[in-house]
């Protein structure tokens, strides 16, 4: 079995995406301006009787809580491999991402519960009150999310918490709507219906972030690569006559990894079908992470002692296991 590791080229697509350091910094700025207002709107939506506002702040204090779970997931992820996490907490995002998804989802479900009870009787709301605490909010959200922008790029656990600040966002505009109908209208009933529409805002996002953080935790294919077109490659390499036990998946984000048996002719030289697949891979699918293990016409392992300049090494019977003949050129 032969490892390719390119250690001088970073993982994947994510190629510029920002390091941790800048992840740490952005996730740091937004939870300070997200936890900073979330008392604020909580005593507000109490005071006025908003769901809009009460609606706002559950979602703030969710990311209260998913920011910190990033911030935590982003330290795990930098930690060194183990003999025992050989990976070590990379996928420490992707379960953050995942738990931020779920939480989405709680949050959507008390809005719903909350909408319908005030929808049946809906109480006097204090719309000047709603208007002001919604517009401060919006400035508080449009900054946190200026903030995970640019970091966010080519990171799930980035993207999961950008995207609740995105739900917060939009949460502040329909609470600003609804208060503009409150103060020109009287129709109270705008209330839990922006909360409504903040809720189905919220379960978005929580959907795409949920959907992609299963999918890499299934060792799904990576998003956006064409399976079909990756293996026909393959088969083309020079000297390549058949591939088998083809497996892509994601170790976290922009961090994709591969593992394959090709099978090459009898006379060819296995390590340079190896060297093109490699090259292929990584030039053309930017996948810098490969096992690629040789066999000959037949099943047959490709031993590579002979060329390590050890002729009295013992060729492997043809009818052996094939890992037996596996050498790590990493």
């Amino acid at each position: 079995m032969v490892h390719d590791h390119d250690r001088h080229r970073p993982h994947s697509h994510a190629a510029d995406a920002p390091g941790p350091a800048a992840r740490r910094r952005a996730l740091i700025v937004a939870l300070a301006l997200t936890a900073s207002y979330t008392v604020v709107e909580v005593v507000a939506g109490i005071y006025t009787g908003s769901l809009a506002l009460l609606a706002d702040a559950g979602h703030m204090l969710s990311d209260n809580v998913s920011l910190g779970l990033a911030l935590v997931a982003v330290w795990l992820a930098g930690k060194p491999a183990t003999p025992q996490r050989t990976f070590g907490f990379k996928r420490a995002e992707v379960l953050a991402a995942l738990a931020n998804g779920a939480g989405l989802v709680g949050i959507a479900i008390w809005v719903f519960v909350e909408a319908a009870r005030r929808l049946r009787e809906p109480p006097e709301v204090l719309g000047g009150w709603m208007l002001l605490v919604a517009g401060i909010g919006l400035l508080v959200n449009v900054a946190a999310a200026l903030a995970l922008f640019g970091p966010r790029r080519g990171n799930l656990n980035m993207e999961a918490a950008f995207r609740h600040v995105l739900g917060d966002l939009a949460g502040s505009i329909g609470a600003l709507a609804a208060a503009a109908v409150i103060l020109t209208t009287g129709w109270f009933y705008a209330d839990p219906l922006a909360g409504v529409l903040i809720g189905l805002l919220i379960l978005g996002s929580a959907w795409a972030v949920l959907r992609e953080s299963v999918h890499i935790l299934l060792e799904g294919a990576p998003a956006g690569l064409d399976m079909a077109d990756l293996e026909a490659r393959l088969r083309a390499v020079p000297g390549v006559v058949d591939l088998h036990d083809l497996h892509v998946w994601t170790i976290t984000s922009g961090f994709p990894a591969l593992s394959a048996h090709l099978m090459v002719e009898r006379q060819a030289d296995g390590e340079c079908c190896r060297c093109a697949a490699a090259e292929l891979l990584r030039d053309e699918f930017r996948i810098d992470h490969s096992t690629l293990q040789l066999e000959t016409e037949g099943g047959e392992p490709v031993c590579t002692l002979l060329a390590c300049g050890r002729p009295e090494a013992p060729l492997m019977a043809a009818d052996g296991p094939s890992s037996g003949s596996a050498t790590d050129l990493a």
